[in-house]
């Protein structure tokens, strides 16, 4: 893929409104890139879809309202009938990634013919806890994870649960994604190892925040998600 591809951003959305319209101006304003930004509020509490609504609606392509909470999986699943781009990217709504960084993270699909990209938060970074992540729990925990998902996939990355999942188009649509929760990371990895499809990785930016900002992800996502591997490696 060589032309100037569209980049569809699908950003699951649940009480972010203190982040949303950032996150969105952020994307809007970066230089060269076309995309197409596909927002689902996921039955928000605190104004998010109306503040949306209200300031937003011009500067995004899709909006998708879920009656009720059902989840970042299924937020993403909502999404995948509206995909147009030749790139799909995975994006939070909150302010912890950076949307800069789309341009490293789109390159080795256009430039290197790769069909997924992760963006690693710990990739070529030493003592990245001191400004990433929130506590050394959450180290201890997202490495166990990865090394797990990595024996059982016989893969060799870094981030497994990183929310910069990008894919080319061909493989986004063909993923099939079932679960409604967090565990669509530990999903799709897991499907990407059964296709024989590499994952190449590149380093991001990142920037933890605690629960009182509204971190969402616990240790029950944490279990949830080795089930998961397990699942969709051995018994699907």
């Amino acid at each position: 893929m060589k032309k100037q591809p569209l980049i569809s951003v699908i950003i699951p959305c649940y009480n972010e409104v203190k982040t949303i319209g950032v996150v969105i101006n952020k994307i809007n304003q970066l230089k060269k890139l076309k995309t197409q930004i596909i927002v689902i509020d996921d039955c928000s509490t605190d104004g998010s879809l109306y503040f949306i609504k209200k300031n937003f609606i011009n500067k995004i392509d899709k909006l998708i309202i879920h009656k009720k909470n059902l989840g970042k999986g299924a937020a993403i699943k909502s999404a995948v009938k509206y995909v147009k781009g030749d790139v799909v990217i995975i994006q939070d709504a909150d302010l912890e990634y950076y949307p800069q960084d789309y341009y490293k993270l789109i390159k080795p699909i256009i430039n290197l013919d790769y069909k997924v990209v992760y963006g690693s938060r710990v990739l070529n970074k030493k003592r990245y806890y001191n400004k990433n992540f929130i506590s050394l729990f959450r180290i201890f925990a997202n490495h166990i994870l990865t090394i797990t998902s990595n024996i059982i996939n016989k893969q060799n990355i870094t981030d497994a649960h990183t929310c910069y999942k990008v894919f080319h188009k061909s493989v986004f649509k063909n993923l099939n994604p079932i679960e409604n929760d967090f565990s669509f990371c530990p999903e799709v990895t897991t499907k990407i190892s059964n296709k024989n499809i590499s994952i190449y990785e590149v380093p991001i930016r990142y920037k933890g925040r605690e629960f009182s900002q509204g971190k969402k992800i616990s240790y029950k996502d944490a279990i949830k998600a080795i089930y998961v591997l397990f699942k969709y490696k051995f018994f699907k």
